[in-house]
């Protein structure tokens, strides 16, 4: 390296030369160091976007191949055991019952004391007496015997579903002196002039509706139980129960709109394109009122689009009648521009937390880890003051929750400095700083749940059922099936057995004023004994 002294002899060229070559370098330093610092950054970014789309496909893989619980020690319900445990449970009863015929391993009184005692049978079953008496009772001295009592058992049976005929006879009756003649009327029913009784449509509807048992298998059962009804008859039925149907949910629908708190959510469906062949996504809309609310109602709409149009629709918004409340629901943007029509957002904190949730499951990842403790902290409140009255919910969760969230903001804004941008966990953080109003909505009101859980748990069930279904065959067919899914659900939650329901529902539609329609709502309705008997009083 030559010193400034040494340049300073030199010739006047020279040094011009070797200044260049000097500035020359220093530029290359120069643009070298940008390049690292640009490769840097370029690294930064591309891990970011290698860890988030790493973390998609192991949400893909989760969704496709793993149990769906989100709790931190989740284990299978029994609906949802594999083949392989049932099989092992066939097995080791089998083996068991195989080591007691052989008499191989004698009970002692001990395991006797650890097998668990069967429960009774359930008393309003209808019972059929089996006598069990000796061949002779006269005793070996010559004495008749006495019967001093009584052993007895039961045992759990049952008959397939067997038909009978009702033979509705009315009497003729003829005055021999004026020859005036009287007849009872024929008796209304839901189908006038047809063979089924509201007891069979019931059980086609629940069997179709809430059993996921689409009308050709139930033609072949009900073939095999000796009656031949074909499915395009069952078809029928169905079209015209959900046509008189129709005005009962209307009336549940405007029961709903009574309330000023409502869960709302959508799942897809497939509805046959008419003409074609060929099927699109629909939507199935559900709106109900909240867990904590006394009346028990649930409403399914089905639209051929995802679009918040049909939300404003249900709720009439653009009307004179325009519903005001506060609408629970999880972060589709379809529900926005309700909020412009004077609509109150709150969002599904359940829905945020599953981004963490992810993040932790899938990378293991400590920010997850540590975000779902202060749920947990929050849902473990909810707990506590779920069968509370509003007030009281109101008043603990501005007490506890409120300090919850709190600490919980200031931590996602503190942790959101040191993420990377386009990462998976700046993903989560931003779902829910962004919606932190609406997320937190439920501290200031009782009313409103903390999340959109029980929504979802009434759409489950059509989702269960699309694998029956298929696909919708028309828009009409869509919202019949609809239509009668809020009435079976309505009922199921209300505690009512959705058979016997519809079947004093459908005896009673054809005679029941248009005015007292209300009456036959499942949050109102009550068995015909429990009636009866209340009637009495």
């Amino acid at each position: 390296m030559i010193s400034a002294q040494q340049l300073v002899s030199l010739d006047p060229q020279v040094q011009q030369l070797l200044q260049n070559l000097q500035a020359e370098h220093d530029a290359q330093l120069r643009a070298k160091d940008a390049l690292i610092a640009q490769r840097e950054h370029e690294a930064v970014f591309k891990q970011a976007v290698i860890d988030k789309l790493t973390h998609e496909v192991a949400v893909l893989k989760r969704l496709k191949f793993a149990a769906t619980s989100e709790r931190f020690a989740s284990t299978l319900a029994p609906e949802q055991r594999s083949l392989l445990e049932e099989t092992l449970d066939s097995d080791l009863a089998e083996l068991e019952q195989e080591i007691n015929q052989l008499g191989l391993a004698p009970k002692s009184a001990d395991d006797e004391k650890k097998k668990a005692k069967r429960k009774a049978l359930p008393p309003h079953l209808p019972r059929r007496e089996v006598s069990h008496e000796p061949a002779s009772t006269t005793c070996g001295c010559g004495c008749q015997m006495q019967r001093i009592g009584e052993d007895v058992s039961e045992k759990l049976d049952y008959q397939p579903g067997v038909f009978t005929v009702e033979r509705h006879v009315r009497g003729k009756w003829a005055c021999r002196h004026c020859e005036r003649l009287i007849q009872a009327p024929v008796p209304a029913h839901v189908i006038d002039k047809g063979i089924p009784t509201a007891g069979l449509l019931a059980h086609v509807l629940v069997a179709k509706f809430m059993d996921h048992l689409p009308l050709y298998r139930q033609e072949h059962i009900f073939e095999r139980a000796g009656m031949v009804i074909a499915r395009s008859t069952l078809a029928q039925w169905v079209g015209e129960c959900g046509a008189q149907l129709q005005p009962l949910v209307n009336a549940l629908a405007d029961e709903l709109r009574r309330h000023v708190v409502l869960h709302a959510d959508e799942t897809p469906v497939a509805m046959l394109k008419p003409g074609k062949g060929k099927t699109h996504k629909a939507y199935i809309w559900s709106y109900c009122t909240p867990s904590s609310n006394p009346v028990k109602a649930v409403v399914f709409e089905f639209c051929e689009t995802r679009s918040g149009e049909n939300v404003r629709d249900f709720l009439k918004l653009e009307s004179d009648q325009a519903w005001t409340g506060t609408l629970v629901t999880d972060g589709f943007s379809g529900y926005t521009a309700c909020v412009e029509k004077g609509v109150t957002s709150a969002q599904c904190m359940a829905h945020a937390r599953r981004k963490f949730h992810e993040l932790w499951v899938h990378h293991g990842s400590e920010v997850g880890k540590q975000a779902l403790r202060f749920y947990q902290s929050l849902f473990r409140i909810e707990r506590e003051i779920e069968d509370k009255p509003s007030d009281e919910r109101r008043r603990t969760r501005q007490r506890k929750s409120r300090r919850v969230l709190a600490v919980f903001h200031r931590w996602l804004i503190a942790r959101r400095q040191l993420v990377p941008p386009g990462s998976a966990t700046i993903k989560a953080i931003d779902y829910s700083l962004k919606r932190w109003v609406e997320l937190t909505r439920f501290v200031d009101d009782g009313d409103v749940p903390i999340s959109n859980n029980w929504v979802e748990n009434q759409i489950r069930p059509i989702a269960l059922g699309r694998s029956n279904w298929l696909f919708a065959g028309s828009l009409r067919a869509g919202k019949r099936g609809a239509a009668v899914m809020s009435l079976l659900h309505s009922a199921r939650i209300n505690g009512h057995d959705p058979y016997a329901y519809f079947k004093d529902v459908l005896e009673r539609l054809p005679t029941q004023p248009a005015s007292r329609i209300d009456e036959l709502l499942p949050h109102r309705w009550a068995p015909p004994a429990a009636a009866d008997t209340h009637a009495a009083v």
